[in-house]
């Protein structure tokens, strides 16, 4: 039986290396910890990246091969491969660091067991709920007429602008949402147990916890460029955050709490979202589903695309 722990420590800030904060969904605490971690001996994470239209785990030594793994990625990644890499590395004496959504987590550490576990560390990443990859694949297929398994390179954000990217460049023109962020946002197309998630509350099973400071009372000019939340349960999740290089700043609790909803609860589904999934099982375009599901934001999102094409909004 895994042990929720009560955070011991809440912290703010950002990776202080610049680059890093700049191509980090938010202050960059994630990838600058990956990368002081593996410069220590037999050291090594494992966390998901996207391959070849897949969304796998894979192992990482260098800094280098860490900043594969940057990014907020809005979807349901496939963590089987992570428990033979984890186990494999921890059986030749080596140290991991995972990191993942609560419940990978969880299914790593009951994987893992006791004997292992004094060199495994552990991240969980704060979770909203995840869809399942076959939507984004409808999506882009039905949208943009593009295949995942032929995509490079895929993002989900860019600090806080939610949006779909490949190589970095919007599928859709700056300020104006897609149809599948709109549905992620909402909660709408989340897998069926996400809405009953265990791990939703602010006793954690990880080591660490991070997540966005949406709550901030620094300036502007700061969150702007993104600003990191870490939750700390335990002494490996201290040491995680000693070694790394980043600013690190109080931070209101309550406020955290209240807005970041998954440290209280799950994410509630939508009334809209049986009819959602019922037009989808009718062969109903994706787009088409969640303009049913929020006629008003969608119709709000197309304007905005047609006075863009006018060239009477937007740069």
């Amino acid at each position: 039986m895994l042990e929720f722990k009560n955070p011991k420590l809440w912290m703010q800030g950002w990776a202080k290396e610049e680059s890093v904060r700049e191509n980090s969904s938010s202050g960059g605490y994630a990838t600058a910890i990956m990368r002081a971690f593996v410069e220590k001996d037999n050291c090594y994470v494992v966390s998901c990246v996207f391959e070849q239209g897949k969304f796998v785990f894979d192992a990482a030594k260098s800094k280098e091969e860490c900043d594969r793994f940057t990014g907020s990625k809005y979807i349901k990644s496939n963590p089987n491969n992570a428990y033979r890499i984890i186990r494999n590395l921890l059986r030749e004496n080596n140290k991991v660091l995972f990191l993942g959504l609560p419940c990978q987590v969880a299914g790593i550490k009951n994987y893992v067991g006791k004997n292992l576990e004094d060199n495994l560390y552990t991240i969980d990443l704060i979770c909203h709920g995840t869809p399942s990859p076959n939507l984004l694949e409808r999506y882009l297929r039905e949208t943009y007429k593009k295949e995942l398994q032929d995509i490079s390179s895929i993002a989900f954000r860019e600090k806080n602008d939610f949006d779909l990217r490949e190589q970095r460049i919007r599928l859709t023109p700056i300020s104006i949402q897609d149809r599948y962020t709109i549905a992620f946002l909402d909660s709408l197309d989340y897998t069926e147990n996400c809405y009953s998630c265990d791990y939703a509350r602010t006793d954690r099973i990880s080591d660490l916890s991070l997540g966005d400071s949406w709550a901030t009372q620094l300036p502007n000019e700061e969150a702007q460029k993104g600003i990191s939340l870490a939750l700390c349960q335990t002494k490996k999740g201290q040491y995680l955050l000693d070694i790394a290089n980043i600013e690190k700043l109080p931070v209101d609790l309550e406020a955290s709490v209240l807005a970041n909803k998954q440290l209280q609860k799950p994410s509630i589904p939508p009334k809209q979202r049986a009819d959602f999934f019922k037009r989808l099982k009718k062969s109903m375009k994706f787009s088409d589903a969640v303009l049913l599901a929020y006629p008003t934001k969608c119709v709000k999102q197309d304007i905005k695309y047609i006075l863009y094409r006018l060239k009477l909004w937007g740069e």
